[in-house]
């Protein structure tokens, strides 16, 4: 029979020449420890959270918010912009445009056509004056003493008289111009009132007025009126001052009769000074014209229309 196997020769630590047991246990340690740090430092960097839902389902684009300054009935069946009210288009053009602001366009003051001229008159005297009076300063001084043969050229410099001149009607200019703004600012503000259109803050003075004028009419009736039985119409503008007195009385369609005329524009001086003006009426009219209808009736009356 075979000879039984030999038990296996026990295992002795591989000999490494210069490193003992204990070093290379502590190198093991330490490359475990520094995989560990950077393993954890990874995971530490890295973030989790939950996924959001919503976002599979909005997938539209974004809406805008605006300011509108207008608004329809009608809703538009796909908004381009989220706003206050709802509006299904706007303006005055088919192209895809939005305004810059939800402010309406405030009106601008243009001046009158003489102060448009009067200005750009001034502008081109002060500019032809600058004009000269540099070709005037780079002009060359003459020689002393000009050969006879050699012959200036003639020059269309304008004289110290005609600069002055000029120099004085653009002073003029601008000085009427100034007065002709301040004239302007200082004009009354005045409003014109008819018998069919009255302002709802002008209709309870009007008519106080054209009561106070009835009421003095009839008593003091014109006697060659009577007398002469004569009756008629006429249109009569009365323009009055913020302190209730009267600015002027001017008849606009004659009643035909010069009697009933005078009388009419008697009764109305007779009749003043009126009420002041109201301070909502004030507060934007200096002077009111009152423009109506009034009738000398058979019945020796003084009435309206």
């Amino acid at each position: 029979m075979p000879a039984a196997p030999s038990a296996l020769p026990e295992s002795h630590p591989v000999w490494i020449p210069g490193l003992r047991e204990d070093d290379r246990a502590d190198r093991l340690f330490t490359y475990a420890l520094g995989i560990s740090i950077l393993i954890h430092a990874v995971l530490l960097a890295i973030r989790f959270q939950p996924f959001d839902l919503h976002k599979m389902f909005d997938k539209g684009p974004p809406l805008e918010v605006a300011l509108v300054n207008a608004k329809s009935t009608a809703k538009p069946t796909k908004a381009d912009i989220l706003a206050q009210a709802n509006l299904d288009g706007g303006g005055n053009t088919d192209a895809d445009r939005r305004a810059k602001t939800p402010l309406p366009v405030l009106p601008k003051d243009s001046p009158t056509a003489e102060l448009t001229v009067a200005t750009q008159k001034v502008e081109t005297l002060e500019r032809q004056t600058k004009e000269l009076m540099t070709s005037l300063k780079s002009v060359p001084t003459a020689p002393t003493n000009p050969k006879p043969t050699e012959a200036s050229p003639p020059t269309d410099l304008p004289t110290s008289s005609e600069l002055m001149q000029r120099t004085l009607e653009a002073m003029r200019l601008e000085a009427q111009i100034a007065k002709d703004m301040e004239a302007y600012q200082k004009r009354p503000k005045r409003r014109f009132i008819g018998a069919r259109a009255e302002e709802y803050r002008f209709a309870r003075y009007v008519e106080d007025w054209r009561l106070k004028i009835e009421r003095i009419g009839n008593l003091n009736y014109p006697e060659a009126a009577r007398e002469k039985k004569l009756y008629g119409k006429l249109v009569l503008t009365v323009s009055i001052r913020a302190d209730g007195s009267i600015e002027s009385v001017e008849v606009n369609r004659s009643s035909g009769h010069r009697v009933l005329d005078a009388a009419a524009v008697r009764i109305v001086q007779m009749s003043a000074p009126f009420a002041p003006f109201p301070p909502d009426v004030k507060r934007d009219t200096d002077i009111l014209h009152i423009t109506r209808t009034w009738s000398f009736t058979k019945g020796d009356e003084l009435r309206s229309e």
